[in-house]
C-alpha cells in the first residue's frame, strides 16, 4: 500500500454548469460523489437532458464501492438513474435528497433494484479504504452535506454546494465548527463550490427575502402568484407562513413543485398551517385577494405549469389584470430567452411582473461569495486545493483567490476541467492521465433515449439548411429509370424556386443515364452517386447543402 496513490477524477461540472460528478480512487476502490445532469442549450435541438459519460465507472465496474450524493438538486442526483442502470452500487445520501432520488428511480422503474442508505449530518460510513464523515452546510434546498473523505494519504474536503447561512430558516446551522477540527489536524486536499465566486461580499441569507415578500402580501389587492424552484423547501415555508398571516389561502401548481411539497411535508421538512391550502380547481372561484398561489417553471420551461399560465393554457388558473406575478428565482445561464419570452406574455395579460435585482430581495443566491470561500479556505487551510462546480473562468478566480490568501501549508492549487486527473501519493501531487469523458444527450421520446452526436449532427443541418427527397422509380428488369425522377423539397427552397428543383431532377436524371447497368442494379452506388452529383449543383446554385436523401424504388 506504500506506493498507491489518490486519484481525482472530475466526470463531470468542472468548467460547465451542471453534470456535477466526481470519483476518487485509492488502489482498486472508487468511491462516486454525486451524478448530475443538465438542460441542454440551444445547439442540442430536441434534447431533453444531458448527463455525464459514465464509461470510466463502467470500465471500472468492480471497484466502484458506492454513490454519495451532497443534495437533491438536479444537477448533482438527475443523472442517478442512468448510472445505477449500468452499475449495481449503494447509494448514500439524506433522507430527504434519497426521497427526490426515489422519485427519479420510480419514473424509470428501477426502484425496487437499488438500494438507498439514508445517512444524516454527523454520520460516518466506511466504503474500502475511504472512511466519509457527513458535515452539515447550508445551501437553497434542505438537508445538504459537505463531505470529509479520510484517505490512507489524509484527507479530502469535497464542499458540494454551499453557502455560509448565519440565520438558517429552519435553524440547521452551518457546521463551521467540523471544517474547523479538519483544518486544525491537517486537510490533504480541498474541493470547493466555485459558483459565486465572482460576487464580492456575502450571500445574503435565506431570511433576506421575507421582507420582500412581506410587502407583497400586505400590498397587492388581487391574485398572488410566486414562482419558486420547487426544491426551496425554505423559501416555501416563508411563503406559507405569510398566507397564513396575511389570510391567503396557497394552491401549488406543477408536478414537480406537488411532488416536492407531499415529501417534504411528509418528512416534518414543511410545516402547513392549518386550513392553508386550496385545491388548484378552486382558485379561480376564489376572491383573487384571498390566494397565492406557487407554481413551478421559473426557467421558461416549454410545458411548465408557469409556461401554460402565461399563455392562458393552464386549466386551473388565468391570470387577469391586476394580478401580481413574482419571480423568485435566478436565471440559470443559458434559458434567458425562453424566460423572458413567458415573461412579456405574462405582461400582456396586464399583471404586474416582480423580479431581477432590488431590495429588499425576491431571491437570494444559494451559493457561497467571495468572503464565504475565504473563510472556507482559511478554515480548512489544505495542502491542496482544486476549485469546483463552475465554468473555467470561475475555477480560475477561486484558484487565484486561494493563492492570494497565501496561508500556511498551502503548496499548489489545480485547475482542473472535466476529463482532467490530480494524483496524489506520498511525494505530493500532480495532474494525471486524461480520462475519456462525455456528455450523453437524453430524447425521453427516441426508442432508445441516447441520442448520438450523428443524430444532433443530422438535426443542426435540418434545422439550418432543410432537407431534398429525390425519388427514382427503377424497373427491377430493364434497370432503367420510369419516367422522370422526383423532388420533394421541405425547408430548403419554396414553390417559386421550381426552376432550381426542375433543373435537380435533370441532374438525377443525366447520373442515372451515365450509369451503367450494373451500378443502377446497386442501390448503394446509385445513392451515393446521385448524393454527390446532386450536393454539388444545389450547392453550385444556392450556397447552400441540405440533406439529401435519394430513395430508390423497384418497379
Amino acid at each position: 500500500m506504500a506506493d498507491q496513490k489518490l486519484q481525482v477524477i472530475p466526470i463531470g461540472g468542472l468548467g460547465e454548469f451542471g453534470m456535477n460528478s466526481m470519483a476518487l480512487r485509492y488502489g482498486d476502490d472508487i468511491i462516486v460523489i454525486d451524478a448530475g445532469m443538465m438542460f441542454p442549450d440551444s445547439e442540442l435541438l430536441g434534447v431533453d437532458i444531458v448527463t455525464p459519460d459514465f464509461a470510466y465507472l463502467e470500465q471500472h465496474a468492480k471497484m466502484v464501492r458506492g454513490l454519495i450524493l451532497t443534495h437533491g438538486h438536479e444537477d448533482h442526483i438527475g443523472g442517478v438513474p442512468f448510472l445505477l442502470s449500468t452499475l449495481n452500487i449503494p447509494v448514500y445520501g439524506t433522507e430527504f435528497t434519497l426521497a427526490l432520488v426515489e422519485r427519479r428511480l420510480d419514473e424509470h422503474e428501477m426502484l425496487d433494484d437499488v438500494k438507498l442508505n439514508k445517512v444524516k449530518a454527523g454520520d460516518r460510513i466506511k466504503l474500502g479504504p475511504f472512511d466519509i464523515e457527513f458535515i452539515r452546510v447550508t445551501h437553497s434546498i434542505v438537508s445538504c452535506v459537505a463531505l470529509a473523505v479520510t484517505t490512507p494519504l489524509g484527507v479530502v474536503i469535497h464542499t458540494g454546494d454551499f453557502k455560509v447561512d448565519p440565520t438558517p430558516t429552519d435553524n440547521e446551522l452551518f457546521d463551521l465548527h467540523t471544517f474547523a477540527e479538519y483544518g486544525k489536524r491537517g486537510v490533504l486536499l480541498l474541493m470547493s463550490d466555485s459558483t459565486n465566486v465572482d460576487r464580492p461580499g456575502y450571500t445574503e441569507s435565506e431570511r433576506a427575502v421575507r421582507p420582500r415578500l412581506e410587502e407583497l402580501f400586505s400590498r397587492v389587492e388581487k391574485r398572488l402568484v410566486i414562482s419558486c424552484f420547487s426544491s426551496s423547501i425554505h423559501r416555501l415555508q416563508q411563503i406559507l407562513d405569510l398566507a397564513a398571516e396575511y389570510g391567503r389561502k396557497v394552491a401549488f401548481l406543477g408536478r414537480s413543485m406537488n411532488s416536492v411539497t407531499e415529501i417534504a411535508h411528509s418528512m416534518g421538512l414543511l410545516s402547513i398551517p392549518d386550513s392553508t391550502l386550496l385545491r388548484p380547481q378552486d382558485i379561480m372561484q376564489s376572491p383573487p385577494e384571498k390566494v397565492a398561489v406557487v407554481v413551478s417553471g421559473t426557467q421558461g420551461e416549454p410545458m411548465s405549469a408557469l409556461s401554460r399560465v402565461a399563455v392562458d393554457n393552464h386549466k386551473h388558473l388565468y391570470l387577469q389584470p391586476g394580478d401580481t406575478v413574482v419571480l423568485s428565482s435566478r436565471i440559470i445561464p443559458g434559458n434567458e430567452k425562453a424566460i423572458y419570452r413567458m415573461m412579456n406574455h405574462i405582461a400582456r395579460r396586464g399583471a404586474d411582473l416582480i423580479y431581477g435585482n432590488m431590495k429588499p430581495p425576491v431571491h437570494v443566491s444559494g451559493h457561497a461569495s467571495e468572503e464565504e470561500l475565504k473563510l472556507i479556505l482559511n478554515l480548512v487551510r489544505p495542502r491542496y486545493f482544486v476549485p469546483i462546480h463552475g465554468e473555467y473562468r470561475q475555477l480560475s478566480k477561486h484558484a487565484h483567490l486561494a493563492q492570494h490568501l497565501r496561508f500556511a501549508g498551502l503548496e499548489e492549487t489545480f485547475v482542473l476541467e472535466t476529463g482532467d486527473t490530480l494524483e496524489l501519493d506520498k511525494r505530493g501531487a500532480r495532474r494525471g492521465d486524461k480520462i475519456t469523458v462525455g456528455r450523453v444527450c437524453i430524447d425521453s421520446g427516441s426508442l432508445d433515449d441516447v441520442v448520438e452526436d450523428m443524430v444532433i449532427r443530422d438535426r443542426r443541418h435540418l434545422s439550418e439548411d432543410g432537407f431534398v427527397l429525390p425519388i427514382i422509380a427503377i424497373n427491377k428488369h430493364t434497370g432503367k429509370s420510369e419516367g422522370l425522377p422526383e423532388i420533394v423539397s421541405r425547408g430548403f427552397v419554396t414553390g417559386e424556386n421550381n426552376a432550381i428543383l426542375n433543373e435537380a431532377r435533370n441532374v438525377v436524371r443525366r447520373t442515372l443515364d451515365s450509369s451503367s447497368a450494373e451500378e443502377r442494379g446497386d442501390w448503394g452506388v446509385m445513392q451515393e452517386k446521385i448524393r454527390a452529383d446532386l450536393k454539388r449543383y444545389l450547392s453550385k446554385q444556392t450556397q447552400r447543402r441540405p440533406l439529401i436523401m435519394p430513395v430508390i424504388l423497384e418497379v
